[in-house]
């Protein structure tokens, strides 16, 4: 069994929702009456007068409140305080392995909205080896005391001075709820005796309820801040990393694929590479053989169809020449439009659409006459 909060950080771990509930030996409970002003105001006027009732500077507490009940002139606060240096000292176990909770509330405000969130009740449990009580309103501390010893004897003196302090602030001390913890349940009947109520023995709620009280120092809410952030950015470079390695092992793997896929090829590229030889070879042969045995390339009709591409008797042939891989044209024409035009012609001609055609530009002769050069290949 977890007996003190030093035994209970081994246990958490730093991504854990911490609530820290105080003892009620270690804060300050107070209940005001005060006049029902605007909201924006309300917790100004709130801090000072808790300010006011504190023996210790503002800056050496944390405070905060709730509201017991409001009207329309009237609002009932329970409001309570702790020293920074006590909470840091109850705290040390946590924040020396740098765990910062979330809340830090009272543990008899979280018990009193577990068990009597509504109407007045009196709590009396057991702190480590103290024996506690505390009076609350609608589930809000509004009296705490601790009381000396733990026997019959000392509550017939505690109980009734407990009972006159909640008149005095204007609390009904006869609590219709009179909540005993299962460990002191010998105390039921001397209880039952004082208060002449009937006591219900509640046990250790797992967990207690919520409660809106906070006393975390701001000092605190700063380095938590800073340490969700840098948790944050822990997880953000963390997924980072792991994008990278995965994309570095992605592109190892491509790498791999790659060779693999290079060799196949070259393997396949040399079983084939007679076939292709072959082929390449008869390509050629046939590429060599094209002008003797494809009608095409013969001369007569390539003459043919050179001569049906004149555009006028006024341009003439007057040189032809021929290899295996180029034939060449030239002529005389009256102008040199008419020569542009012999050339648009041979190129439109089906019969000649075998070569690719290119003429220079035109000489102009004394008797302005045009000379040119048509310059064939096979496609």
């Amino acid at each position: 069994m977890i007996r003190t909060l030093a035994e209970a950080v081994p246990l958490l771990t730093a991504q854990d929702d911490l609530v820290l509930g105080l003892p009620i030996a270690a804060v300050l409970a107070q209940r005001f009456r005060l006049p029902t002003v605007d909201p924006a105001e309300f917790a100004e006027m709130v801090r000072i007068q808790i300010e006011k009732v504190l023996p210790f500077s503002p800056d050496e507490v944390t405070t905060d409140f709730e509201l017991i009940e409001q009207n329309e002139t009237e609002s009932i606060i329970s409001a309570v305080a702790v020293r920074n240096e006590q909470l840091a000292e109850i705290a040390a176990p946590l924040l020396e392995r740098g765990y910062i909770p979330r809340q830090v509330t009272v543990y008899a405000a979280q018990r009193a909205s577990t068990y009597a969130p509504k109407g007045n009740a009196l709590l009396i449990y057991l702190e480590g080896e103290t024996l506690v009580s505390a009076v609350t309103e609608n589930g809000k501390v509004s009296l705490t005391r601790t009381l000396e010893g733990v026997g019959p004897e000392q509550l017939q003196i505690e109980l009734p001075q407990l009972a006159l302090s909640a008149e005095l602030q204007g609390i009904s001390a006869s609590f219709p709820n009179v909540l005993l913890d299962e460990t002191c349940y010998e105390l039921r009947d001397t209880v039952q005796g004082i208060l002449a109520s009937q006591a219900e023995i509640v046990g250790v709620e797992m967990p207690p309820a919520s409660v809106k009280l906070n006393l975390l120092p701001e000092s605190w809410r700063q380095r938590r801040s800073q340490l969700a952030r840098r948790g944050e950015w822990r997880k953000r470079l963390i997924w980072a990393g792991g994008a990278y390695a995965a994309l570095v092992f992605l592109f190892l793997a491509y790498l791999v694929y790659m060779r693999f896929a290079i060799g196949h090829l070259d393997q396949l590229i040399a079983r084939d590479a007679p076939q292709t030889e072959f082929v390449r070879t008869t390509e050629a042969n046939w590429k060599a053989l094209a002008p003797a045995v494809d009608s095409r390339y013969y001369p007569v009709e390539i003459l043919l169809h050179l001569f049906e591409s004149l555009p006028s008797p006024d341009v003439r042939i007057t040189t032809y020449n021929q290899s295996a891989r180029q034939i060449s044209v030239d002529g005389e024409s009256g102008s040199a439009a008419l020569a542009y035009q012999f050339i648009d012609k041979v190129k439109k001609n089906p019969g000649l659409q075998v070569f690719q055609f290119d003429m220079a530009a035109p000489r102009i002769l004394p008797n302005n006459h045009a000379q040119f050069r048509l310059e064939g290949k096979p496609r």
